[in-house]
């Protein structure tokens, strides 16, 4: 086959889930597709996120000297793919157009792009960057969705929310999952994690949260603990911003929770590591990376009920709706309470994390490759939720 990806992500300077999907699944596809021509599409606005790449593998650098350039590639990119006679074209983040004689498959990570526009805007802040931003994206997202010949997405309960929003066909959509990045395992070092305590001011035991991903269940179960649970423990939350919400600024400053805005990748994978439990009562997730970062570093996973993350954690987490501050009560007492309980959903974390891994997504997408085109007869299976079990 002929593969053409685009891979501006890694040329970015970007962060976040589309990135890590990218940066991960496309080093395991060119490993395992060494009997393949892959062509990589980047531009220059930063140096490509990419290890050298082997012999089967051209990347071409589109230029990039302003913003309108993305814009411009986003529309014209399929140019540059025709003159390599792809056979087939992937577009990892969301939304893009190939060339009329290659097939075209997309990853669209979760419905937002694809709900109605009023719905989206009522998200985000009302200015009119975002509004125009969310407003290309959109009928970027639709339009792509309706040309595309194969749509991937990370969970089953993703596809058929994109079905169900998107108007398509679910025999068109195949559930691909992530996995945890190669970097990450528990970390046993005493000397790091003493280090980590340190530096956060940590000396005790603690509980692990998003302060992004609905705190306020948190804090009100943390309020319902008997003081034999509560006393001498903390919740430690991490966030992607310097304001979380205001139900996290107050609890820190009651003096029983910790913020640690934008700790590195290394510190959190610690923090991981020394949790006594990792709570993520998401009100929703398309897929919920952070619930296998946490299972493969040993923290006993408490989650909520919505979404993927019934998939995602199978029998390895305790569970509950997302506004049940009084059931996720229960579970901190059974978890921070019992040693046994704490070391039974360790071990079933370390075992469902393991089932995932990039060479498995990567074979999935491969595989998709050549649905496509006719030479597979086989729809490709999901590598997780529900055949992982």
């Amino acid at each position: 086959m002929r593969i053409g990806i685009d891979v501006r992500y890694l040329s970015h300077g970007l962060v976040g889930g589309v990135h890590t999907y990218v940066a991960n699944f496309v080093p395991a596809l060119i490993a395992l597709a060494s009997d393949h021509a892959i062509f990589l599409y980047a531009d220059t606005k930063r140096p490509l996120e990419l290890p050298s790449v082997d012999g089967h593998v051209t990347v071409r650098y589109l230029p990039w000297r302003s913003p309108l350039s993305s814009l411009y590639h986003d529309f014209f990119m399929w140019r540059h793919m025709a003159r390599d006679r792809l056979e087939v074209v992937h577009f990892p983040a969301n939304y893009g157009f190939g060339p009329p004689d290659a097939r075209t498959i997309i990853t669209l990570h979760d419905a937002i792009n694809i709900l109605p526009l009023p719905e989206i805007i009522r998200g985000h802040p009302k200015n009119a960057r975002t509004i125009i931003m969310m407003s290309y994206l959109h009928y970027c997202t639709r339009a792509a969705l309706r040309r595309a010949d194969l749509i991937l997405t990370v969970s089953a309960y993703a596809a058929g929310e994109i079905a169900r929003y998107g108007g398509v066909d679910p025999a068109r959509i195949v559930a691909v999952p992530h996995a945890p990045t190669p970097d990450l395992q528990r970390i046993e070092d005493p000397a790091v994690l003493a280090e980590v305590r340190r530096r956060h001011n940590l000396p005790g035991p603690f509980v692990l949260a998003d302060a992004l991903k609905n705190p306020a269940v948190l804090i009100r179960a943390w309020q319902l603990l008997p003081p034999h649970v509560r006393d001498g423990r903390v919740i430690v939350f991490f966030s992607r911003t310097v304001t979380p919400p205001p139900a996290v600024r107050d609890a820190v400053a009651a003096g029983y929770a910790r913020l640690l805005v934008r700790p590195s990748r290394q510190d959190l994978v610690a923090l991981y590591s020394l949790a006594e439990a990792f709570v993520f009562p998401s009100w929703i997730e398309g897929f919920g990376l952070p619930l296998l970062e946490a299972m493969t570093c040993g923290a006993p996973v408490i989650a909520s009920d919505r979404g993927a993350i019934p998939e995602v954690v199978g029998d390895a987490a305790l569970l509950m709706d997302a506004e049940d501050a009084e059931g996720l009560a229960q579970h901190l007492i059974r978890v921070l309470g019992s040693p046994d309980e704490a070391d039974r959903l360790r071990a079933r974390g370390f075992a469902r994390a393991a089932q995932f891994s990039w060479r498995r997504t990567a074979q999935c997408i491969l595989e998709s490759y050549q649905r496509v085109l006719g030479r597979s007869s086989t729809v490709p299976r999901p590598l997780s939720v529900g055949d992982l079990g």
